[in-house]
């Protein structure tokens, strides 16, 4: 695995997070990518990927989001008490096996782990039957914006002055001020602060879907994984403090998050990742998210994934969430530009630099 500089504390000043934040935490989550379709000769999935390789640098061969990371794996252990409501057998009784990674947000494959308060956290569940599920999860609770045009001027006001090498904090102001649906997701960053350990995150969907039952009837769900593991023993301190300790616990045992899908009440938002549903909504304990295993993403199994999170199986579908379709045709040039880098590398056949 490749080794990332050290770097200096991080400050703790709340616009200093606010800056690197919401520059990448729509990259973050990856949500506000953009379909062709949505704006035709303006605005595109390869213009936003150009965008975000102009904010964290082009780095042949990585993500273009979610460069730094590491692959898991391990099962998901179903409780059975999500069968009544999809008609997914992932649902019902039994293990699936499970690939995945953990991430930081942004471009850069070398950025330390202290850099920004966000981590993510990406599963392919390989169901029996062939089908897949395939989910990005980030430890953020909303989205800073609701459309994939706003995610774009999000991205463009973010980018670093030459002068300064940072965002310009005018820039900034004037985005938020005309996009007041970036208030919650403001509220949270002022406070947030990077976890020592990505065992003890919590991760959520942000963007809402449905299950479908076998009677045909659909219910609006977000989901989290919660983690069990605590705090103890994790040491932040060095640029791959996260990957450290990561091993280090796996050395100890499996680690576990219990995945929690929390159903809509009528007039809940569905199709805005921007704002968050009331506390007390109904929580299903769908089972339990098992982690048993890490390797270098550069040799690892989720080094070729595509995490698109509209590859799903009978029983959970989309919902109109127009981050959704914009966050699928991203992917795609994501995975099919740093293919492409890998091709043309010397030995390209073993391609042991390649980290996906």
């Amino acid at each position: 695995m490749q080794k990332t500089p050290s770097a200096p504390p991080t400050a703790r000043q709340p616009w200093r997070w606010i800056l690197i934040a919401v520059a990448v935490a729509g990259s973050a989550a990856a949500f506000g990518y953009v379909g062709g379709w949505l704006a035709p000769g303006r605005l595109t999935s390869s213009r936003m990927i150009d965008t975000l390789q102009a904010n964290g640098g082009v780095h042949p061969t990585y993500r273009r989001n979610h460069a730094k990371g590491i692959c898991v794996a391990g099962y998901f252990e179903s409780s059975g008490a999500l069968a009544a409501y999809s008609s997914s057998p992932l649902f019902g009784p039994g293990r699936t096996p499970m690939v995945g990674r953990f991430a930081l947000p942004g471009g850069n494959p070398y950025a330390p782990d202290s850099s920004v308060p966000i981590r993510s956290f990406a599963l392919r569940f390989d169901l029996a039957d062939g089908e897949q599920w395939r989910t990005g999860m980030n430890a953020m609770p909303v989205f800073p914006v609701s459309t994939p045009e706003a995610f774009y001027e999000q991205q463009v006001a973010s980018q670093p002055d030459p002068a300064t090498g940072k965002p310009d904090p005018a820039r900034m102001k004037a985005f938020f001020a005309a996009h007041p649906e970036t208030s919650a997701f403001l509220a949270w960053i002022k406070t947030a602060r990077p976890s020592a350990s990505y065992a003890t995150e919590t991760y959520d969907s942000v963007n809402a879907f449905y299950l479908r039952d076998n009677a045909g009837e659909r219910h609006a769900v977000r989901w989290r994984v919660v983690p069990e593991a605590s705090d103890a023993g994790a040491v932040p301190g060095t640029p791959n403090y996260l990957d450290d300790d990561l091993v280090r616990r796996l050395a100890g045992g499996p680690l576990r998050w219990h995945l929690v899908m929390t159903f809509a009440d009528p007039g809940d938002p569905v199709d805005d990742a921007a704002h968050a549903w009331p506390a007390g909504r109904k929580a299903v304990d769908a089972g339990t998210v098992v982690i048993t295993r890490e390797t270098a993403q550069d040799s690892g199994p989720c080094r070729d994934v595509n995490y698109d999170p509209t590859v799903l199986p009978h029983g959970i579908e989309p919902s109109a969430d127009p981050l959704l379709a914009a966050r699928s045709a991203a992917y795609a040039e994501s995975y099919r530009r740093r293919t492409a880098e890998e091709a043309h590398l010397p030995g390209a056949a073993s391609a042991g630099e390649a980290s996906r």
